[in-house]
């Protein structure tokens, strides 16, 4: 399954040591490398033009359309990027991915599903709640809706204590303090009405509890932490590494949730959008208005893109087409057939 990506990275790593001794030379030499593959997908689409930028909220409006970044980190702790991979920007809605996990630790998943769902919608990521007749609960934890209940479920006494714990939770996923962008926070709050009356209705039915205005300054908090797309990148190799930071050997999540993490990423993580992707890509996704998407290879890679222009469902055009030509290109569908003992890491060398 991995053999193709496998022999790419080898193939970069060896470039300035010794040839490959004969018959895997031929078949190596006509292989390129790593680095080159990113690099061609950038070149391909950086002049790619379709889609607008998120303007709903008024910050994210200001955006420059042709930023455009290309990185990925491996489970071992190699990084490659392409294009604009130190500029930072606003996570958005990728961190419902992480807070859920946090939430996980925080409950255990008998608590955790009990207040959320994990069933796909095909619904937009803004829809207005649809609630279960018999739970009382939201549909997922990846629309707007379940991931302000999930945030209501992060422990702390005071909203101090419970944003320096999910600050510190992003900290061992990141490998480095981060911070929110208080001009996108006070956007996000000043012009969250849907998501107010979202939260609202929850409260109303006992889905979430009285601390609801807390909770909802936590959601947009989450949504205005400055990232970059080499950020992404390790966040999403961090849980392909089982929790673990493969650059910094912090524990950003316990293993034991990264199913649970990794499935709903799956199925809802890409909103509208999620059958397709499953069915043309294949690996756990989640993607942000801000431009970002994030894709997991379990055990092996973490992907990240970034390209503010998005589709009519909220996700990046570029972003899209970047991992579709990667996933056919280097066989990442989890589909795929399996190609015997290629496994990506027993094969990788250094590049760098």
């Amino acid at each position: 399954m991995w053999y193709r990506v496998a022999i790419a990275i080898l193939q970069s790593s060896r470039l300035e040591s010794s040839r490959l001794e004969s018959s895997d030379s031929s078949i190596m030499g006509a292989t390129p490398s790593f680095q080159s593959i990113l690099d061609d997908l950038y070149d391909r689409y950086k002049s790619f033009n379709d889609g607008q930028v998120a303007s709903y909220i008024p910050e994210l409006a200001k955006v420059n359309p042709d930023l455009f970044s290309i990185c990925v980190a491996t489970a071992d702790g190699r990084v490659f990027t392409t294009g604009d991979a130190d500029q930072l920007f606003t996570i958005q809605s990728i961190a419902k991915v992480f807070v859920y996990g946090m939430a996980l630790d925080d409950h255990g998943r008998d608590k955790v599903l009990a207040k959320v769902g994990v069933e796909p919608t095909g619904d937009p990521f803004n829809s207005i709640i649809r609630l279960d007749e018999h739970s009382k609960r939201p549909d997922n934890p990846m629309i707007n809706a379940g991931a302000i209940a999930t945030t209501s479920l992060i422990k702390g006494n005071g909203p101090t204590e419970r944003l320096n714990r999910m600050l510190d939770m992003f900290r061992h996923y990141v490998g480095h303090d981060v911070y929110i962008d208080m001009s996108v926070f006070v956007s996000e709050r000043s012009t969250g009405h849907r998501n107010r009356a979202m939260a609202s209705l929850m409260r109303h039915f006992g889905m979430i509890d009285d601390r609801m205005d807390e909770s909802l300054d936590l959601y947009f908090q989450q949504c205005s932490m400055m990232v970059t797309c080499q950020d992404l990148a390790v966040m999403a190799a961090t849980l392909a590494n089982c929790g673990v930071n493969p650059l910094t050997g912090d524990r950003a999540v316990p293993g034991c949730y990264i199913r649970d993490i990794l499935s709903v990423m799956y199925t809802c993580g890409m909103y509208n959008f999620a059958g397709e992707w499953a069915y043309k890509v294949g690996i756990p996704a989640k993607s942000g208005v801000s431009g970002g998407i994030i894709a997991v290879v379990p055990h092996q890679l973490g992907i990240a893109v970034f390209s503010p222009p998005l589709d009519s469902h909220g996700n990046s055009v570029r972003g899209i087409k970047v991992c579709e030509d990667l996933a056919q290109q280097l066989e990442l569908h989890m589909f795929d057939p399996p190609m015997g003992c290629s496994h990506i890491l027993e094969r990788i060398g250094h590049e760098q």
